[in-house]
């Protein structure tokens, strides 16, 4: 297996497994609004995207980062906001993989650490990331405000 930041050149293959992300926390997308919003990260350079790759060459999974700061600690941070592995290529450890290539990129940048939200039913996930030394919250809720008409 192999990782590498993706690029434009990726966008096809990248959109195609952004797809399988929307359709795993049901809420399927259009596939050409899928690549405009990927296509729109790439090129703003506001996200880094990381994508993994079989021997045989095919993309089987991605990671997304979003900086953003921690006021707390006063430094950078990162928000890990998409983790998705194909169907095919689960519990062969591309999740892990492209845990700990966050985490290098994350340690590179200077930043203080890695935030996530999963669903409280991905129990998978969680024992995933909790193998990796990540430690869920138990003193803050999370909440949302919607500013888009339903």
């Amino acid at each position: 297996m192999s990782v590498s930041r993706a690029c434009a050149t990726d966008l096809d293959e990248l959109a195609e497994l952004f797809a399988g992300y929307l359709d795993f926390y049901e809420m399927a997308k259009p596939r050409a609004a899928v690549r405009s919003f990927l296509e729109a990260r790439l090129a703003l350079q506001d996200s880094v995207l990381w994508l993994a790759r079989d021997d045989g060459g095919q993309t089987v999974g991605f990671v997304q980062l979003y900086p953003f700061f921690s006021s707390l600690a006063l430094q950078p941070a990162w928000l890990l906001s998409d983790l998705y592995v194909a169907p095919r290529a689960r519990r062969h450890g591309v999740g892990e993989t492209l845990m700990n290539v966050a985490r290098a990129h994350a340690e590179v940048s200077g930043a203080c650490g890695l935030m996530l939200e999963t669903t409280k039913t991905n129990q998978v996930g969680q024992a995933l990331y909790e193998r990796l030394g990540y430690v869920r919250d138990e003193l803050f809720y999370t909440y949302w405000l919607s500013l888009t008409a339903p």
